[in-house]
Parts: structure tokens; C-alpha cells; sequence
């Protein structure tokens, strides 16, 4: 059986874990360095209690991370405020067998909960799991900017996907901290 849950600081060497391969193996992140345990805690301790970590985990007593989503800042001006980033990594161990589209949804949930208009996806191209995936969790494509990222030896395009959230009220509300709204499962 699969658990969601707030990612806690003790996960951050499984979060890592996961998410190195995709790091050093391909062209996914763009990151050259796979971070360690405590880059990732560091990432995770910088959402100051407002954007949401998730983990999908086995749900025995060991509690073993399959999975991790987590939202963060779009871009710095006061403007994107109410619009987050997503990402999400499942171990290549599961992949393939619905954990990471469980976690998205709940990722997703969470966020409307949370008061958030927009996510946006950002996909290196190609990359059709990913595009099914978010695609399943309700994004459409927004559009694709043509070779701008540079990683093994070749240029990568980088699509854009978009779910609306909530509706776009004039004045927005201010988004609630996950920290006050917590997990909302799918």
C-alpha cells in the first residue's frame, strides 16, 4: 500500500538518492552534480514551511521513499507569487507503476488548497513519460523554448506546461503556507 506524506528532514538521503540518477544519467535535470543529503535538506528547510515536499512511500513500518514531489517559488518578482513550480521523482525501481501519478495528484490537491493559481511543469524535451504524467495530472502545454539547455554533449529543448490551479481572482487571495494546510490527498 502506498502513504503520502510531508517530506521530513530525515528523507533527504532517499530523496537524493532518487533523484541522482536522473541527475547524472540523463538529461532531465540539469543539475552536473547530483546534490547529497544535506543539499537536499537544505532545499527542503528553504521552503520555510510554504511550498510542499511530498513523499510517496511503501507504507510498511520502514516507511521506504518510492517517490518525492515538491512545488517551489516560479520566478523571484512579487508578480508569480500565486504560481509554483513542480517537479517529481520516483526511484527507478517503481517507475512506471503509478506512485509518481498517486503523488502528483495529491501534490496538485494540496496546491489548490494552498490558494495557488498555476503550476507549471518544465520538461526537458523529449521526454514522453513525463509528458504523460503531467498531462494525466491535468497540465496542457504552454509552449517549448528550442535548445536552450546544454548537457551531455548536445542541446536540449525545454517545454512548458501549465495547470490551472484555481481561478485567477482580482485581487488574488493570498496563498495559505503548507505548513497550515498540510497534505490533501487525491
Amino acid at each position: 500500500m502506498i502513504a503520502i506524506r510531508a517530506a521530513r528532514p530525515d528523507d533527504a538521503a532517499a530523496i537524493a538518492a532518487i533523484y541522482a540518477p536522473y541527475v547524472q544519467g540523463g538529461t532531465v535535470s540539469f543539475e552536473s552534480d547530483a546534490p547529497d543529503a544535506r543539499t537536499m535538506r537544505a532545499r527542503m528547510a528553504a521552503s520555510d514551511g510554504f511550498y510542499p515536499w511530498l513523499v510517496a512511500t511503501n507504507g510498511d513500518a520502514a516507511g521506504g521513499v518510492l517517490a518525492y514531489a515538491y512545488a517551489t517559488r516560479f520566478r523571484e518578482r512579487p508578480a508569480y507569487h500565486y504560481v509554483v513550480e513542480t517537479s517529481v521523482y520516483v526511484a527507478g525501481a517503481v517507475a512506471g507503476q503509478g506512485v509518481g501519478r498517486l503523488l502528483y495528484a495529491a501534490l496538485i490537491d494540496t496546491l489548490r488548497a494552498q490558494g495557488f493559481t498555476q503550476a507549471i511543469g518544465v520538461l526537458s524535451l523529449p521526454n514522453d513519460a513525463s509528458i504523460r504524467a503531467h498531462e494525466a495530472a491535468g497540465f496542457r502545454r504552454a509552449g517549448v523554448f528550442r535548445e536552450i539547455g546544454f548537457k551531455h554533449g548536445r542541446w536540449i529543448d525545454v517545454g512548458f506546461w501549465q495547470c490551472q490551479l484555481n481561478e485567477s481572482a482580482v485581487p488574488p487571495a493570498e496563498p495559505r503556507p503548507f505548513a497550515e494546510v498540510g497534505v490533501v490527498r487525491a
